[in-house]
């Protein structure tokens, strides 16, 4: 398989990748604490390329939002383009990991359910979708064999195994696949274990894969302009 020849630099992807799918519900635990049923189908949805954050800068809480939530994920990067793939083709098309936050304004989720809106005001906003350094292929043989956790101020709050996926990242890509055209650079989140909970102004957030990465974020506030 070897590097796959890229244009742009995959070990930068969230500068240029154009696509953030984020997959709801794909951890059992998770989805039990949430009170939602289990899914048969992957739920998706999408955040913009705007909500990209990395380490150094802050993730801020929207000036809407009472509940921002934490959600740790494996994040898949897609290497070229994948249309319409077999779940026994699809790894070929993954170019690397990183690990991701995927930020959410509970509260403001709880309405749009409520009401039958969009998520976007609680999942899309700026700094929603923060990523550490890209991790090439070769270092993770077997992405399903991950532990992936978060700490809040150095408390534990969320820890997983990445095989405990409902939906596994063969059978993402192919679902995926088939409705959005996946394109090199693009960026898939696989679900968030339990343990999902509130963070406040200054807290600061460290996560990580065991034994591949850590990264650490501050949360601040967004003032709304008059």
């Amino acid at each position: 398989a070897g590097i796959m020849a890229s244009s742009k630099p995959l070990a930068r992807f969230w500068e240029w990748g154009r696509n953030i799918i984020c997959v709801g519900r794909n951890y059992a635990e998770h989805a039990k604490e949430m009170k939602n049923a289990l899914p048969s189908e992957p739920l998706f949805f999408l955040k913009p390329s705007s909500a990209y954050v990395r380490e150094g800068d802050p993730i801020i809480k929207p000036y809407y939002c009472n509940s921002l939530h934490h959600e740790v994920e494996l994040g898949v990067v897609i290497g070229k383009k994948a249309h319409a793939v077999s779940q026994k083709a699809a790894m070929d098309y993954v170019a690397g990991y990183a690990l991701c936050l995927d930020m959410t304004a509970r509260d403001t989720q709880a309405e749009c359910k409520k009401k039958g809106l969009p998520w976007t005001l609680a999942k899309g906003f700026n700094t929603s979708c923060p990523v550490s350094d890209f991790v090439p292929k070769e270092k993770i043989p077997d992405p399903h064999k991950l532990q992936i956790w978060l700490k809040v101020n150095g408390e534990l709050r969320q820890e997983g195994e990445t095989s405990s996926m409902i939906f596994s990242i063969p059978y993402i890509i192919s679902y995926i696949s088939e409705i959005i055209t996946l394109e090199e650079g693009d960026l898939i989140l696989t679900g968030s274990p339990k343990g999902v909970s509130a963070v406040q102004e200054h807290d600061e957030i460290h996560a990580g894969i065991n034994g591949i990465l850590s990264m650490q974020f501050k949360v601040a506030q967004q003032s709304r302009q008059s």
